[in-house]
């Protein structure tokens, strides 16, 4: 799960950068809202945590830009704008959640789970696919009944398939999401991750698109 954190406090923004990698999100973090532009169009996002105080664009015009555009990633506001006009502001320009500072790192990652949830057409973190059950909010996977141990960044490529279960990702894709996009990797990571994902939880798990990517599988997408 690959977030785009939008915050200028750099004191702030690596606080939410560390509370989110422990809680198994990939996490990237620009200062500003041309940073954010750039961010988009060279990288591949599930969610995005915007701050209302950038330096060279307010926050809330960034946004509804970014809707003018057909940009559709969820977006959580955090923000210390806390008056009940700036909230409901927020939400009719085109903001999915709006959480006031101070927060609690714990409730911004159940805030972001809830919309991933609802971005992917599904009402429970909870997910089975054949005898495999997976938790996405908990972090837990089992199959036949017998717990899993994922790696983080076998979480991230399982939340990356699961969020977008109809659509082919390709490799830089899920190098984005498992490394963040400003991270050099070795070409064959994200094979290494697919490998390990299919001996621990099926091979027919992940498909792979010869010379495009790779998707969740055909009985895994039914059940998604």
């Amino acid at each position: 799960m690959h977030v785009l954190v939008v915050e200028d406090s750099a004191l702030v923004a690596s606080g939410i950068k560390a509370g989110l990698c422990l809680q198994g999100f990939g996490v990237d973090v620009v200062g500003s809202a041309a940073q954010a532009d750039a961010a988009l169009k060279s990288s591949h996002f599930d969610v995005c945590v915007l701050d209302l105080g950038l330096p060279d664009e307010d926050g809330l015009q960034l946004l509804e830009r970014w809707r003018r555009q057909g940009v559709e990633l969820p977006v959580l506001v955090l923000t210390a704008r806390d008056a009940v006009e700036q909230r409901i502001a927020g939400l009719q320009t085109g903001a999915d959640d709006y959480l006031v500072k101070p927060f609690d790192l714990h409730e911004l990652a159940a805030r972001l789970h809830a919309l991933l949830r609802r971005a992917a057409g599904r009402s429970v973190d909870w997910i089975t696919l054949g005898d495999v059950r997976i938790d996405l909010a908990a972090g837990r996977a089992q199959r036949a009944g017998m717990g899993v141990d994922l790696s983080r960044r076998e979480w991230a490529l399982l939340r990356a398939l699961l969020q977008s279960p109809g659509r082919i990702l390709s490799l830089e894709q899920l190098c984005d999401s498992l490394y963040g996009y400003s991270q050099d990797v070795e070409s064959n990571a994200v094979n290494v991750h697919v490998h390990h994902l299919r001996r621990k939880l099926g091979a027919d798990l992940v498909e792979t698109v010869r010379g495009v990517g790779f998707r969740l599988g055909r009985a895994a997408r039914a059940g998604a």
